[in-house]
């Protein structure tokens, strides 16, 4: 079996930064800037670009927040001057926690908040530093996994960034067995979710698992997932085509 391809995490971090001597001057202590490279404390190497601000970018930001930022930080996103760029290695839960310790470097010197380009999720800045102090696979979930829905089908999007599969069910089966609660099952590791397994409640056995490769996203997108992704299909369902 061929080994999943690498997964990049990468960021965009709007800001109004007027020059680059101010965003090195306001890193925290034990981090250092260079023309391509952010490096943590450790020694850890992060992929750094900067841009300057776009039409586009701060509408995008304000439609994609998982939860309100505040007033401060969406003032900052809409007349942001610079985009900070951070890119690095995902496809673990320790390389998203490094991802994020390395967006909250960059929002404690002034950024707004941290977009995801692997989910298209954003989040405001005192948030995203919430979530990096938090750091468990809750926050980590909650920050990188989006939740999509389609006329008849529930997916996630941004899962390869902690090295996990997508998931994938029925709408209307997400009515009543909550997806966000099959994510933060599979993201506490609790139990491998592999071909065949049983999903179930109170009630006994809900759903079974298959794994698929990935569909619909193009190879090479920030979003594509390479682990593939599991669908979920209900015992219901299952009994009526036997």
């Amino acid at each position: 079996m061929n080994e999943p391809a690498p997964v990049t995490i990468a960021f965009r971090i709007p800001g109004q930064w007027s020059h680059p001597r101010e965003l090195v001057e306001r890193l925290p202590a034990g981090h250092r800037l260079t023309g391509e490279a952010l490096i943590l404390p450790d020694g850890t190497e992060i992929g750094f670009g900067a841009v300057a601000a776009d039409a586009q970018f701060a509408r995008i930001f304000r439609s994609s927040c998982r939860q309100p930022p505040t007033a401060d930080e969406l003032t900052t996103v809409d007349g942001y001057t610079v985009n900070i760029f951070l890119s690095g290695p995902g496809g673990s839960m320790q390389a998203a926690r490094t991802m994020m310790q390395a967006g909250a470097a960059v929002v404690r010197a002034g950024g707004a908040g941290v977009f995801i380009d692997n989910s298209t999720l954003a989040h405001g800045g005192q948030h995203w530093l919430d979530m990096a102090d938090d750091g468990s696979p809750d926050a980590l979930s909650f920050a990188f996994v989006a939740i999509v829905g389609g006329k008849t089908e529930v997916w996630t999007m941004g899962m390869h960034a902690l090295g996990l599969r997508d998931i994938i069910m029925k709408r209307a089966d997400s009515d009543s067995f909550d997806i966000i609660e099959v994510i933060r099952y599979v993201s506490r590791n609790e139990k491998p979710i592999e071909n065949g397994h049983l999903i179930a409640d109170l009630n006994g056995p809900r759903f079974q698992a298959f794994t698929q490769e990935s569909a619909g996203v193009p190879v090479g997108s920030p979003m594509y997932n390479p682990f593939g992704r599991i669908k979920l299909v209900s015992m219901r369902d299952i009994a009526e085509t036997n």
